[in-house]
């Protein structure tokens, strides 16, 4: 049986360590191709900003963004899924952050293309760039924007 002074010391670690695991956020699952760069660079940009990623290398990314719900024409080189939610290429991790705390009616968030200095896509100059609410119906809404 452990002595009082132990448990009085292990309790409290005990009781908080729910806290500390409810805290962390929630895993990211990606699906790129094997060979591309700017992928992982993204990836790191959500390890960094606390999120757990699971990447999947698969034959075509775009065959998730069909089947998470956004259009073609809001494709990028990477797609992954967070809560229900799809994401579609370089979202900044803020932005991920700020629809799972108010969980919109929608698909996901989406940029289109690969623009210069968005997350994994970092160089000598940056493009402006919006990040999109993909509604259900495929109607989108700008959601942020960058310049």
């Amino acid at each position: 049986m452990p002595s009082r002074t132990v448990l009085s010391f292990l309790l409290p670690l005990l009781l908080a360590q729910p806290l500390a695991a409810s805290s962390a956020q929630p895993v990211v699952e990606v699906y790129k191709t094997a060979t591309c760069g700017c992928c992982k660079g993204w990836i790191k940009h959500l390890e960094a900003n606390g999120f757990s990623v699971k990447a999947q290398d698969v034959a075509n990314p775009g065959d998730y963004r069909a089947k998470f719900g956004i259009a073609d024409e809001h494709g990028s080189c990477h797609s992954a899924r967070v809560q229900g939610y799809a994401i579609e290429g370089h979202v900044p991790a803020s932005d991920i952050k700020r629809m799972l705390a108010t969980r919109p009616q929608a698909a996901g968030l989406a940029v289109p293309g690969m623009p210069m200095g968005s997350p994994g896509m970092e160089g000598a100059h940056s493009d402006p760039y919006e990040v999109l609410l993909v509604k259900k119906d495929g109607t989108t809404s700008v959601y942020k924007r960058y310049r």
